[in-house]
C-alpha cells in the first residue's frame, strides 16, 4: 500500500505545474514578482491567488519560489536558518546550496528560488548552483524565460523602475504561458 501512495503522489507532483517568478535589480532596488496560478495537469487551474513571494530574515530578504509548494516551503525554512546563522545572503545561499545538494532528504525536493537583499540577487537551485545574474534580471518557473526576456527588453529600452519592470514582465509572461496568470504578488527590497 505504501508503494501505491508513492506512485500516486509522484504522478500528482509531476502533473502540478505552477509559477512564474521574475526578479529585477535596478537603481538600488530589487523587485521580485510571482504569479498566483497553480495548475493540475494540462487543463485544470486549482488556484488563482497562490502567494509565491515572501519576506525572510526580519523582512531584509525577499524570496520567490517555483516548484512544489510543500518542497519550496521546506527549502525556504532551511534557507532562512542559514540566513540567520551567516547574516550574509551570498554565504547563506552557498552553504544552503551545498546542504541541498548533499542532504539525501533535501535532494528529493523539487523547487528553485530567487532570493535578494539590498545589494544582491541570486538564483538558488537544488543542483548546487547559486547564480547571480549579470544583468540584474532573473526568471524561474514555467513562464520564467518569457518573463525574463520581457524584463531584459524593458531594462534596456525604458526608464521604468524595478517594480514596474517586474510587474510588466510578469504580465507579458501571463499572456504567453498557459501556466501563468496575472494575479501578481510583488515585494521590493532596497
Amino acid at each position: 500500500m505504501k508503494n501505491r501512495w508513492k506512485i500516486v503522489a509522484s504522478k500528482l507532483g509531476a502533473m502540478i505545474r505552477s509559477t512564474t517568478v521574475v526578479g529585477v535589480r535596478r537603481n538600488g532596488r530589487t523587485a521580485i514578482a510571482a504569479d498566483g496560478q497553480v495548475t493540475l495537469g494540462e487543463s485544470t487551474i486549482l488556484k488563482h491567488t497562490a502567494r509565491k513571494v515572501r519576506r525572510l530574515s526580519a523582512g531584509n530578504v525577499v524570496c520567490g519560489f517555483a516548484g512544489s509548494v510543500a518542497d519550496a516551503q521546506a527549502l525556504q525554512d532551511r534557507f532562512e536558518t542559514k540566513l540567520d546563522a551567516y547574516k550574509d545572503l551570498r554565504r547563506a545561499a552557498v552553504e544552503f546550496a551545498k546542504e541541498w545538494r548533499t542532504d539525501r532528504m533535501l535532494r528529493q525536493l523539487n523547487a528553485m528560488m530567487i532570493v535578494a537583499d539590498a545589494s544582491t540577487m541570486l538564483i538558488v537551485g537544488g543542483d548546487g548552483n547559486v547564480i547571480e545574474p549579470d544583468d540584474g534580471v532573473a526568471g524561474i518557473g514555467s513562464g520564467g524565460p518569457f518573463g525574463m526576456a520581457a524584463a531584459r527588453a524593458l531594462v534596456r529600452n525604458t526608464e521604468m523602475d524595478a517594480e514596474g519592470i517586474a510587474r510588466e514582465a510578469l504580465s507579458v509572461a501571463a499572456s504567453i504561458c498557459v501556466y501563468t496568470n496575472d494575479s501578481i504578488t510583488l515585494e521590493v527590497v532596497e
